[in-house]
């Protein structure tokens, strides 16, 4: 019985991601890729007074005219606004807008993890939303400030 308890604990733990799709409805994600973080990682280690890459690559179910990034971190369960100096998401991040439906994009940003941060965890919300404000992918990203 031990055994058997300890095979699904280590099956559990090689299928973990360090991401959960959180409501992506108006797209599929293929792939999440934060720099220096291992798909099958639990949690992503970000370190302070770097520099973060976050990559998407996602296929919209319709056509998109315009997309914003929304960030948060989200620190027991409180969402904090995550201010971007480039929110709108077609302007250099890799996209050019308009998109079209069933074609496979991909989408990069880099960010600032400042060393006046503190040293938490920290699940990062992020969202590519159109032109109404809806989700076109939105990702929970485990992340651990050090």
């Amino acid at each position: 019985m031990l055994f058997i308890v300890s095979v699904a604990v280590l099956l559990a733990s090689v299928q973990a991601k360090f991401y959960t799709d959180c409501g992506s409805k108006l797209a599929t994600v293929q792939s999440v890729g934060v720099s220096n973080c291992a798909e099958t990682a639990r949690d992503c280690i970000l370190k302070r007074n770097t520099n973060v890459t976050i990559s998407l690559e996602f296929t919209p179910k319709e056509d998109v005219s315009s997309l914003t990034t929304d960030v948060h971190g989200i620190i027991m369960n409180l969402p904090v606004p995550f201010p971007l100096p480039q929110p709108d998401a077609c302007k250099g991040n890799g996209l050019t807008c308009p998109l079209k439906a069933g074609q496979k994009e991909s989408y990069e940003a880099t960010l600032q993890v400042l060393k006046s941060y503190p040293k938490v965890n920290v699940d990062v919300k992020w969202e590519l939303k159109n032109e109404n404000d809806d989700d076109l992918v939105c990702v929970l990203i485990r992340a651990k400030l050090q």
